[in-house]
């Protein structure tokens, strides 16, 4: 058992441009030739190309023991009071060494999510409703995503949505 073990300190020239409160968690070299990083802060994950996707802007992360999918969110429609959001295409590093990263993302993406729920839909449908934390904001951010057989643009699927992300949200509010 390592009690004391001495984590390498990120070098400079592969620092992200960090905000004042924002901190480093853990990371890690992708690849083989040791040029370019992932770092996990507070706010989210850094990618090698200096883009930050926020914790609640990961739908899914998986490890596999040597590499780590991540399944970022795009926005696909704004509606007063949620976002719909859709799969972005799969981003995948391979982490020969991941250390604590891995665990730091999975944890950090699965603290986000403050509410989750899935609601049927007729006729075959379904839409999950989901509020999270993000970093920096008060409350909770509100999304969906529909199920892949879901009419997404049906008037009728747009006011049950509406009407299952109120009541996420009247659930969710904090006592006046």
């Amino acid at each position: 058992m390592k009690l004391f073990r001495r984590v390498p300190k990120l070098p400079a020239p592969l620092r992200p441009a960090l905000e004042p409160d924002e901190r480093i968690l853990a990371w890690a070299y992708v690849g083989e030739a040791g040029d370019a990083v992932l770092v996990a802060t507070n706010r989210g994950l850094w990618l090698p190309d200096g883009r930050l996707l926020g914790w609640h802007e990961i739908h899914k992360a998986a490890w596999s023991g040597r590499e780590l999918r991540i399944t970022p969110a795009e926005v696909a429609v704004e509606r007063p009071g949620y976002t719909v959001l859709i799969d972005a295409p799969i981003l995948g590093f391979l982490l020969l060494d991941p250390r604590e990263l891995p665990d730091q993302v999975r944890t950090r993406v699965t603290r986000s999510v403050a509410y989750t729920s899935h609601h049927p839909l007729p006729p075959n449908g379904g839409v999950r409703v989901v509020g999270r934390r993000v970093s920096g904001v008060n409350g909770l951010t509100w999304s969906v995503r529909y199920d892949a057989n879901t009419a997404v643009d049906a008037d009728p699927i747009i006011e049950a949505t509406d009407q299952v992300v109120a009541s996420a949200q009247e659930a969710t509010a904090p006592p006046a």
